[in-house]
């Protein structure tokens, strides 16, 4: 098991990834929703894991990064 080495947050909240497009957030909220920005639902709240965000930026199958 490896620790990470830095306190950086593993997620974006949809207002950060919002912020990081230029996109509105209700335009982020409906792209989370509908499976078009990779996230997950943790109770009422959405996070966006920060290694699945930039492979789907970058093009990438997120199926590969862990």
């Amino acid at each position: 098991m490896t620790t990470p080495t830095s306190t950086q947050a593993l997620t974006y909240s949809v207002d950060e990834v919002a912020a990081l497009l230029g996109i509105a957030r209700g335009v982020a909220y409906e792209s989370v929703r509908n499976g078009s920005i990779p996230a997950m639902r943790v109770g009422r709240r959405w996070l966006v894991p920060r290694r699945r965000f930039h492979a789907w930026l970058d093009g990438t199958d997120t199926r590969e990064v862990a």
